[in-house]
């Protein structure tokens, strides 16, 4: 689902896309979404919606996740990432 509605067949494709680089990296898809803001110089911090006290931990251990720079230079690439979107540069 997308905005309350069906997820149009374009979002769809580009999602599992993102999720088949993310595997190939051996990165969980919520661990690349949770590190993707820290690649602009003006983001400082990311807030993660949490239902429960287990979905904030999983979260945190998400977060701590290492995120190869191949995976946004694969992300870029493949079209899925703008050339010149601003992505994490260490491997964190």
């Amino acid at each position: 689902r997308f905005d309350y509605a069906p997820a149009p067949h374009e979002r769809l494709t580009r999602a599992l896309d993102l999720r088949a680089v993310c595997e190939r990296h051996a990165v969980p898809l919520r661990a690349a979404a949770l590190r993707f803001p820290f690649g602009h110089p003006a983001v400082a911090s990311v807030l993660v919606g949490a239902r429960s006290a287990a979905e904030a931990k999983e979260a945190a251990a998400l977060f701590h996740h290492r995120v190869p720079d191949a995976l946004w230079a694969e992300l870029k690439e493949r079209g899925l990432l703008a050339p010149h979107v601003p992505t994490p540069t260490r491997e964190a």
